[in-house]
């Protein structure tokens, strides 16, 4: 459900320091589910008014009888790491109630995808500290894993996704399994969202991936100069830029919270 306002009775909590930098701006969250609500809690408590207008989200695969059957798979414990690449293949997991044993760890490509994960009940076990990429998290993968191998892996993504990881892990010699988990499709977001951006009603746009930033663009585009448009990291601002979405502020660490802090900062240099 879109939110165009704050909920009915919700408290703002104060700051660390008890202020409330965000107080009177309204952002808009492009995200629902787990994360959106812990984005929007966390803008809430800086003062923040967040509106929820989900731009992307997941249609099934193509080959939905081969997703089930790795599913079951992981749930028996047939695989000793599952790698998901991003909040959508958490979504995904959760829709079918998946339940990673805890004979299986978990690796997540990205801070982002990392919260999802705890946010929907599961655990990131492997965040890579260096890249949040796939290429990244096979740079640290050696380190991680001790070395051992051949390890089982089932490798989730999107049916749009480069399959950078799961060939790199095949290479190394694990035995990898790769299941398109989910297609990305553009949701058309309320066209009282669609207005109030154009009039410069929205203080801020919260820009999480390169899909979302196509969204952005194509749904809401052109940004008002006024409006702070916020990546979560040197990529998404790349793939923004790409399809020609300003980006004014990029987090300083690819995470909700340093995404939510590099608005803050912007709030308080135009106090």
């Amino acid at each position: 459900m879109t939110e165009f306002e704050p909920m009915t009775g919700a408290i703002n909590l104060p700051g660390a320091d008890g202020s409330k930098p965000l107080a009177g701006w309204r952002v808009i969250v492009p995200r629902g589910g787990p994360w959106g609500d812990s984005v929007s809690a966390s803008l809430r408590a800086r003062g923040a008014s967040p509106i929820i207008a989900p731009m992307i989200n997941f249609a099934p695969t193509d080959d939905q009888p081969a997703l089930e059957s790795a599913l079951a798979k992981l749930a028996a414990g047939g695989f000793d790491w599952l790698t998901v690449t991003s909040a959508t293949t958490v979504d995904v997991l959760a829709s079918y109630g998946v339940a990673i044993p805890d004979s299986t760890k978990v690796a997540a490509v990205g801070e982002t995808t990392a919260a999802a994960l705890v946010a929907a009940g599961y655990r990131a076990d492997i965040v890579p500290s260096e890249e949040n990429s796939a290429r990244g998290l096979l740079e640290e993968w050696e380190a991680a894993t001790d070395g051992v191998v051949p390890l089982r892996v089932l490798a989730l993504r999107s049916a749009i996704a480069k399959q950078v990881l799961s060939i790199g892990l095949a290479r190394i010699g694990h035995h990898v399994e790769a299941v398109v988990a989910y297609r990305t499709v553009g949701v058309p977001v309320a066209k009282k969202v669609v207005d109030d951006v154009r009039a410069g009603k929205a203080d801020a746009i919260l820009v999480t991936s390169g899909s979302v930033a196509e969204q952005v663009q194509n749904q809401l585009g052109p940004i008002p100069e006024r409006t702070l448009v916020a990546a979560i990291g040197p990529q998404t601002k790349k793939d923004a830029a790409a399809v020609g979405l300003r980006v004014d502020v990029v987090a300083a660490a690819r995470t909700s919270e340093s995404l939510i802090d590099s608005v803050v900062n912007s709030a308080l240099a135009r106090a």
